[in-house]
């Protein structure tokens, strides 16, 4: 009975129930993409071989070098703009819009200077091209802003869901009818189309218009001034996530890509997990700062607490279960992924941290203080890669990977004294003691 009264009282609760709802829908997209995206990825790696997945990897990877440029770190301002006064929404998702369009502009001239000092072959050039084209589309992903500041993601999440499913009926035709790999190429612009078609959709539907949007010149120049150093962090991140099968690609070969990449995408699916739950609850965070720093700080720790413990489990598990998954999933041809997909699994967890920390220090305005952390991640992450690729192969890039993470997730803030209470927030996250008595002593206050 008591517990029956528990559940109420937490139904009861409209700003519990509102979070909950929102963050079970952005769960629920990611399952889905966990089992369909994940399948439909398999078949496609096995389909395409280690030598052309390598390729496609290493074009994605190299995109992904600069079109972070087009999401100019405004991802989490916009959010916090918007949470803070929605009257101002067709003034800010107009300017935004524009920016990420300029910004996506500016990264396929980038694209085509690099590619034009280098030696790459026509189908790389091209498999290149397309796979950058896709993100002028992207800039219709202001309108997931609103969405998110709103808590309403499960609108988001019918879009998403519906592209992905879209896209694997598509994939399967591809691969049953022999398709050639420019065919996957061009399924990354298609998925973007159906994405920002199904995002104006939506909008629409809440009686709002894309027609109604403004660029505000002054906006704009506010809005980069608050959000440079978290582009700069967002495109050192980026860099320090896909340089590794760059370097890989340059030094080893698309082959050696393709087993690495088919290892790291396995690993990678949980990163997803306290994203979703961060970007859901994110709202929530900038409430309690409003209300007072105690709370606050409380919930960072439940947060990181939650994101944590949750990918715990997942690496320990995989650590003695990954030579089965790799070759249940890809088959012998991808054998050497295992041994990479063990050690790079448990970056999830200092990934989770710097997931959790990095909307802490957006919510505080403290966006020099996460591109700091962020250079000295990329760092530490180019130099062991140099040292350790060529003396241990693709496992010498997982393990750069893995120490990088960690100095981001979790050592950076002892070197920061304005960020040391982070550190012990994170430390405290271990501490398995405190965790069960603190659920035993509210458990116990709230049947009483």
């Amino acid at each position: 009975m008591k517990l029956i009264r528990l559940l109420n009282q937490f139904k009861n609760h409209q700003g519990a129930m509102k979070y909950l709802k929102n963050t079970s829908w952005l769960l629920a997209e990611k399952i889905l993409r966990l089992t369909v995206g994940l399948f439909v990825g398999v078949w496609v790696a096995r389909y395409l071989g280690p030598e052309n997945f390598g390729l496609f990897s290493y074009s994605q990877s190299f995109v992904a070098l600069f079109s972070t440029i087009a999401v100019l770190g405004l991802d989490g301002i916009v959010i916090r703009e918007l949470v803070k006064d929605i009257t101002k929404r067709d003034k800010i998702l107009g300017t935004v819009f524009i920016l990420k369009l300029i910004g996506a502009i500016l990264a396929l001239l980038f694209i085509a200077i690099v590619i034009f000092f280098q030696s790459n072959d026509l189908q790389t050039t091209t498999v290149i091209f397309l796979i950058a084209s896709a993100t002028i589309l992207q800039s219709f992903n202001a309108i997931d802003f609103y969405f998110q500041s709103q808590v309403l993601s499960k609108f988001v999440v019918y879009c998403n869901a519906f592209t992905l499913l879209t896209s694997s009926i598509i994939k399967v035709i591809l691969i049953l009818n022999e398709a050639p790999l420019i065919a996957f190429a061009y399924m990354t612009i298609f998925d973007s189309f159906i994405l920002s078609s199904g995002l104006v959709y939506f909008y629409f539907k809440h009686k709002l218009s894309v027609m109604a949007w403004k660029f505000d010149l002054k906006l704009a120049i506010e809005l980069l001034k608050s959000s440079w150093p978290f582009m700069l962090s967002s495109v050192i991140v980026t860099i320090y996530m896909k340089i590794d099968q760059v370097m890989i690609g340059e030094m080893l070969g698309n082959t050696a890509v393709g087993q690495y990449a088919a290892a790291a995408r396995l690993s990678e699916i949980w990163y997803f997990i306290p994203m979703v739950i961060v970007s859901s609850l994110f709202p929530s965070l900038i409430q309690a700062k409003n209300k007072s720093k105690k709370l606050y700080h409380k919930r960072f720790q439940s947060l990181n607490d939650l994101v944590i413990w949750l990918a715990i489990p997942v690496a320990i598990i995989t650590t003695y279960l990954g030579e089965w998954i790799v070759n249940i999933l890809y088959g012998d041809q991808y054998a050497e992924a295992a041994s990479v997909l063990v050690i790079h699994i448990w970056s999830s967890i200092f990934v989770s941290m710097a997931v959790v920390s990095g909307k802490i220090l957006i919510a505080d305005n403290l966006g020099k203080k996460a591109l700091f952390r962020n250079i000295l991640g990329l760092i530490v992450n180019l130099l062991l890669n140099v040292i350790l690729i060529p003396k241990y192969g693709i496992q010498g890039a997982a393990i750069a990977t893995l120490v990088s993470w960690f100095v981001v997730g979790a050592c950076y803030d002892i070197f920061d004294k304005d960020l040391r209470y982070m550190f012990l927030i994170k430390c405290n996250s271990f501490n398995v003691y405190r965790l069960i008595t603190n659920s035993y002593s509210s458990g116990k206050q709230k049947y009483k």
